[in-house]
C-alpha cells in the first residue's frame, strides 16, 4: 500500500461522465483523485492503494455502494466515507448512517458544499501520521465541564452525572461543536432507528440536556428546524484525557 497522503481521494462512480467531471472539479482544488467505475473496482483499489476519505456512489455493477463502505469500514473504521448519490428515499440515508457514512449527499448537489463537507470531514477524521490519537473525551462548554467518559458534568463546583444515552448526546453534539448535527445522524449512531417513538425520545433527551446546561447563557442546544440540533459554545475547547500512570 502507497504511502497516505491527505488530499488522496478514492471516488466510486458506475456514470463515467459524472465520474470525470467530478474528478476535474475535485483535482482542480488540489486532490488527488482516483476514480472507479464500479464497487469491485473500488474494493481492489481500497486494498492496493491508501486514502484519506472515499466517496461512493450507492447504486453500481459488481458490488454496490452499501456493501462496499461496509468492507471498507471492516478494514478500517476511521476511513471517511461519502455517499454521493441519486437515491433520496429516507430509508437509504439512514442505511448509509449505519454503516459510519460521514455524510450522504444526494444529486444533484451543489459542488462547493461538497468541498466544505469534504474539508470539514478531513480535518475532523484526519488519519494521525504517528502513533493513534485518542478521540476527544473531555470538553470546556463555557463554565461547563463535561467528561464524556465519567459522564459527569461540572458547573462551578456542582456536578450532574448523565444518564449514557444522556452521555452519547452530549458527546456527539460536542463532536459537532458549533456545526448542525443532522437529526438522522444521532438517531442513527444512538437509537439505532428514526421513527416517531425514538425521535420523540431523543427530543427528550435533548430537553434534559438543556436543563443541565441553563447556567451558562452562552451555552445553547439549538433546534435547527428540519435539520437537527446545533450545539453553541463560544468558549469552548475539545480535550484529550492524559494516559493513567
Amino acid at each position: 500500500m502507497t504511502a497516505l497522503s491527505a488530499t488522496r481521494l478514492l471516488l466510486v462512480e458506475d456514470d463515467p461522465n459524472f465520474g470525470m467531471v467530478l474528478k476535474d472539479y475535485l483535482e482542480l482544488h488540489d486532490y488527488d483523485v482516483t476514480l472507479c467505475t464500479d464497487g469491485l473496482q473500488g474494493w481492489r483499489m481500497f486494498q492496493k492503494e491508501a486514502f484519506a476519505a472515499c466517496i461512493l456512489d450507492v447504486m453500481m455493477p459488481l458490488k454496490d455502494g452499501f456493501s462496499l463502505a461496509a468492507d471498507i469500514k471492516k478494514a478500517d473504521p476511521l476511513m471517511p466515507v461519502i455517499f454521493l448519490t441519486a437515491k433520496a428515499m429516507k430509508a437509504d440515508m439512514l442505511e448509509g448512517f449505519r454503516l459510519g457514512a460521514d455524510d450522504y449527499i444526494t444529486k444533484p448537489f451543489d459542488s462547493e458544499i461538497l468541498l466544505c463537507k469534504l474539508k470539514a470531514i478531513l480535518q475532523r477524521k484526519a488519519v494521525p501520521t504517528t502513533a493513534e490519537k485518542p478521540a476527544a473525551t473531555e470538553y470546556q462548554l463555557g463554565h461547563y465541564h463535561f467528561n464524556a467518559k465519567t459522564r459527569l458534568i461540572t458547573h462551578h463546583g456542582d456536578t450532574q452525572k448523565l444518564s449514557p444515552k444522556e452521555a452519547e448526546l452530549l458527546l456527539l453534539l460536542c463532536q459537532y461543536l458549533n456545526d448542525v448535527l443532522p437529526r438522522e445522524v444521532a438517531l442513527s449512531k444512538i437509537w439505532k432507528d428514526d421513527n416517531y417513538f425514538t425521535a420523540r425520545s431523543m427530543d427528550v433527551f435533548v430537553t434534559k440536556l438543556r436543563k443541565y446546561l441553563k447556567g451558562d447563557p452562552r451555552v445553547e442546544i439549538i433546534n435547527v428546524h428540519g435539520n437537527g440540533f446545533r450545539l453553541v459554545a463560544p468558549t469552548a475547547e475539545a480535550k484529550e484525557l492524559a494516559p493513567s500512570v
